[in-house]
């Protein structure tokens, strides 16, 4: 019997493709053949490297944007009443988004997944997680129709958020990246204006775009401890920011008084743990709608994440693939791992 196969990564730097014993669903699960799955490229390669702030624990099967087919239903949950989710009926060969790991056979809550809507590509469809991850945090920005928004990165995260808050009403989308060769993606993904520098040519640019008090909303999308001091400095008084990057290691020499007491602004954790469980709230809402909410924009086209995609992988190469995300290519953004070349089996 050929076992099916999964990423793991077991010391830091360190990845293998190994056989594991075909999972069960237990109650209230979905077995999912995987058909592809997303790398998200932050996370994963700080898990992977073992960066400060994340569990340095192996080994690790990682990953969690997937898209497959029903396979498996498991028996309902004893606890289905007063679930944190209107329930949902599915079927077998049913096409599914799920936060399973980079895995051929994955078994996972249905309360977590979410179904494909006609029509809607695999390749699409597996961007959900990520682009969940994005709209929460624009939605703790409360974003005014019209108000402008600066983002701090233009890595996958970052270029989302700059898309969803184009679709939030954000005029004008500011992307500032260093990265020249990540512009094209900032502009393709809504961004007004990109800004390839900092320093005081970044702050006339900001001057020129949004007026002497600078952006209302800046979101910091690189993870990077020394942009939150950036972010604090580029936000207008009273204004946002948002934290959406898992930040790896500690943010330094900080002046509080200067920038965030004087200043009045609001700083805002932005993880995407941080939502509530079983209601959705004005500017928060939970990840089951927030899943909806991303199928619907993706199905209706107000999304567009095809541009996004710089890399394929069948599963077996899937070592090179991290071998990309351990170099840091700044032209590695959405890496896809194919899941159905010989079912990985």
């Amino acid at each position: 019997m050929n076992l099916p196969k999964r990423i793991v990564f077991t010391a830091p730097g360190e990845a293998e493709i190994q056989s594991y014993t075909p999972p069960q669903p237990a109650p209230g699960q979905l077995l999912i053949q995987t058909e592809t799955s997303l790398i998200s490229p932050g996370t994963e390669r700080a898990f992977f490297l073992g960066l400060p702030n994340t569990s340095r624990s192996y080994p690790l099967p990682t990953g969690y944007s997937n898209v497959g087919t029903v396979v498996a239903i498991g028996p309902a949950r004893a606890d289905a009443i007063g679930a944190d989710s209107p329930p949902q009926t599915w079927a077998i060969g049913d096409r599914v988004a799920n936060p399973g790991n980079h895995a051929a056979l994955v078994a996972v809550d249905q309360r977590n997944c979410v179904p494909v809507p006609a029509g809607l590509s695999t390749e699409d469809a597996v961007f959900y997680h990520l682009l969940t991850i994005a709209l929460q945090g624009i939605r703790r920005a409360r974003i005014e129709v019209g108000e402008p928004v600066a983002i701090l990165g233009a890595g996958l995260i970052g270029l989302l958020a700059a898309q969803c808050a184009r679709v939030n009403g954000a005029a004008p989308v500011i992307t500032i990246e260093p990265e020249a060769k990540r512009h094209p993606y900032a502009r393709q993904s809504g961004a007004d204006v990109t800004i390839g520098t900092l320093g005081v040519e970044l702050n006339q640019r900001l001057t020129e775009e949004t007026g002497p008090a600078g952006p209302p909303v800046v979101i910091e999308a690189t993870g990077h401890p020394d942009a939150v001091v950036t972010a604090m400095e580029l936000v207008a008084p009273g204004g946002r920011v948002v934290l959406l990057g898992s930040t790896r290691g500690e943010t330094e020499q900080v002046n509080f008084y200067r920038e965030v007491h004087r200043k009045g602004i609001s700083v805002i954790g932005a993880h995407n743990i941080a939502r509530p469980r079983y209601e959705s709230q004005p500017g928060c809402w939970t990840q089951a709608d927030d899943n909806q909410a991303v199928m619907r924009l993706l199905a209706r086209g107000r999304l567009q994440v095809a541009h996004l995609i710089t890399h394929r992988f069948a599963w077996a190469q899937a070592l090179d693939a991290y071998a990309l995300l351990k170099a840091w290519d700044a032209n590695a953004l959405g890496i896809l791992l194919d899941w159905t070349t010989d079912r990985a089996a």
